[in-house]
Order: structure tokens, then C-alpha cells, then sequence
């Protein structure tokens, strides 16, 4: 087997395979259970100076992904700090403590924190172009600790600018993407939004934000040499590879953990596993930001060959040739591909449930 082991800015970790700081971490017994089912690090729910207010219903799995209103801990600072912390300590893996949101606020919780902290996550849910307002509560969070300061980071149309700003301010390191967002979701049934806030807004998290928190990764590690953790619709142990060849050092899995149960971390580092062995991978290490090394090694083009299929291995299901919008594949006793007709668009590749058909360029 593999090895899956990561070690981050000290801390020894058996898998790459954390919790998020959400409902999936939302007390010290939820810790525990995670661990018991297979996370390889904790990330405890946020909290603030006061306890949130979530309004509700606060969460809804649609058909477009994952919605919910979720802000911070429900739980004051006063119960993590007397109880759950301290059950979550018992798990006897790495534990980040998650916090927020501004530097004032930091100030006051960090001091709390502050024994129970293998490192610390700072969640500003902060989109906007002034960096100001981020590097204020990582600086606020550094001035009273001494652990690593993680800065968790939304999706910015420039992260690496934002990245690079975070690193420069001494953030150890970084986690991203946060639930993408507002957006909403309407039940057709009553015409009333399905989420309970007063306006009716969400946030988008799950498998439809894994490719905005692919490209996040992948372009803040290109600029930063502080570890990334990647957080955003992993299902599974190809996303998590996927994610830690964008850039990512582990992954956290909230949305997942939520529908599933918390023996899906377990899950996920053995498919993760498996997917090392299979491809002959001895360390998890290998992997990490692959994608930066492939991308070079590839000369870019834009004209593909027509797409070839392995007959051997195809199912004749017809998915391929549903969606063929070039009219380029028939089936008979064998499936066919026009080449004159091919425009190498690829899609027929992603959506073959056997592999049976690969594409090459120029």
C-alpha cells in the first residue's frame, strides 16, 4: 500500500483526509466520530465572539448541489473552550481550531483558543479586492498565538494577488475554497425560496464547486510556498487526488460528510489509496501539484485527432453517440467513429462509463 501519511508545518497526519470546519465538526462528539470513521485531521466549526443566529431551514441538497445558510458555531466560545475542545482533543489526531471573522473579533477568541490549538483557521468569508480587511485578523490572530495561522480564503477572480498578499502578511498557510455564493434555490411547490434567510440566499458548496476550487489551488501554489489545504466538493478519492495534484498539501471534506456520514472520510483515504496503487504511486507526496509538472512537459495545442475507441473494453451503451452533436459515431456489432465527421470536442471521453475511448492532439 501506499504511503498516505502527510506531515504539514509539524503536524503528522495518517491520512490526508480532514473534517471542514462545519456541521460535520460541529461539536466534540462529531469530532470523535469522525475520526472513528476515518478522518486523518480535525477542523472544528467556526466560532466567534457570540454564538450565530442561523436562521432556518438552513440546509437543502438540490439538484444543482449543496445549499445552506450555515454561518458560524450555534455553541458559544464559553462551551468549546469548557467542553468541546476538549473532547475533540481526545480523538488524539492534529486539530486545527477554526475562528472568525474580523481582527477585533480574533483578538478576543485567539487567547481562548489558544491551548487547544495544534494550529489555527481564520474564516473571513471576505470577496473583495482590498486585502486589508484579511491581513488585519491574521495579523490580529499571530500577535496571540504561536501555532501556524491558516488564512481560509473564498474564491477571488485574482487569488494569486490575494495568495501572495497572505503569504507576504505571515499566514503558514492557506485553505480554499469557501462555500461559493449567495445564490438561491427556489421550491416550486410553495414559490418561497427553500433557504430560511431573508432574503433567500445560499451557498453553494459540494461536487459543483470542486472545479472553482480546483483552479483557485492550482493557481494560488504557483505563487505561494506555504501549504495549501484544498476544501471544496470532494466526493471521493479521485477528487481528492485531484485536488492534491491542482497544488493541495490535504483536503477537507464538509458537504460529503454531511450527506454520508463521517465514516466517508475513511472512504475517501482508502479510494485515495487505491488509486496510488493503481497507478504506481508509492507516496502521496508524488502527487502533490503533478498538475504544475504535467502542464509543462505538455506542448500546447488546440487541434485534436479524432477520438479512437477500444472495442474491447465498449459496451455499445450508446451514452457516446446520444451526445455526439457532430453526428461522428454509429454503432453496429461494433461502435464506429467518423473521423471526417470527429471534431475532437472530447466529450464522448468524459462521458464513456468504461473508458473505452481516449483522444490524442497533434
Amino acid at each position: 500500500m501506499a504511503n498516505i501519511n502527510v506531515n504539514i508545518l509539524g503536524m503528522k497526519f495518517n491520512n490526508p483526509i480532514f473534517t471542514a470546519a462545519g456541521p460535520g465538526a460541529k461539536d466534540g462528539e462529531m469530532c470523535i466520530a469522525a475520526v472513528n470513521g476515518g478522518a486523518g485531521g480535525l477542523v472544528t466549526k467556526t466560532i466567534s465572539v457570540e454564538a450565530a443566529d442561523v436562521p432556518r431551514p438552513c440546509m437543502a441538497n438540490t439538484n444543482s448541489g449543496f445549499l445552506n445558510t450555515e454561518l458560524w458555531s450555534e455553541l458559544t466560545k464559553e462551551q468549546w473552550i469548557e467542553k468541546e475542545y476538549k473532547k475533540a482533543k481526545e480523538a488524539g489526531v492534529p486539530m486545527i481550531v477554526s475562528m472568525g471573522y474580523t481582527s477585533e473579533q480574533i483578538s478576543q477568541v485567539a487567547p481562548l483558543v489558544k491551548p487547544y490549538a495544534d494550529a489555527v483557521e481564520l474564516s473571513t468569508h471576505y470577496v473583495g479586492t482590498d486585502v486589508t480587511p484579511m491581513i488585519n485578523a491574521l495579523k490580529a490572530a499571530k500577535d496571540a498565538l504561536d501555532c501556524p495561522v491558516f488564512l481560509k480564503m473564498s474564491p477571488h477572480t485574482d487569488i494569486q494577488k490575494i495568495a501572495k498578499a497572505a503569504e507576504d502578511a505571515g499566514a503558514d498557510g492557506l485553505v480554499m475554497i469557501n462555500s461559493f455564493g449567495p445564490c438561491m434555490a427556489i421550491d416550486i411547490e410553495t414559490g418561497l425560496p427553500i433557504m430560511g434567510s431573508k432574503t433567500g440566499y445560499g451557498w453553494l458548496s459540494g461536487a459543483p464547486i470542486r472545479p472553482l476550487a480546483i483552479r483557485n489551488i492550482f493557481d494560488a501554489s504557483q505563487v505561494v510556498n506555504i501549504p495549501i489545504i484544498g476544501v471544496g466538493g470532494v466526493t471521493n478519492g479521485r477528487d481528492a487526488a485531484e485536488m492534491l495534484m491542482a497544488g493541495a498539501s490535504a483536503v477537507q471534506v464538509c458537504t460529503e460528510a454531511i450527506l454520508k456520514g463521517p465514516k466517508v472520510y475513511g472512504k475517501i483515504a482508502k479510494e485515495l489509496n487505491d488509486f496510488l496503487d493503481k497507478n504506481g504511486y508509492k507516496d502521496v507526496s508524488e502527487i502533490v501539484g503533478l498538475a504544475h509538472k504535467k502542464i509543462k512537459e505538455r506542448n500546447f495545442r488546440t487541434t485534436s485527432m479524432p477520438a479512437v475507441v477500444n472495442n474491447d473494453v465498449c459496451i455499445k451503451c450508446g451514452v457516446c453517440r446520444t451526445s455526439c452533436v457532430y453526428d461522428a459515431i454509429t454503432i453496429d456489432e461494433k461502435l464506429v467513429i467518423d473521423s471526417e465527421k470527429c471534431f475532437g470536442c472530447g466529450l464522448c471521453v468524459t462521458r464513456c462509463p468504461k473508458k473505452a475511448l481516449s483522444i490524442s492532439y497533434r
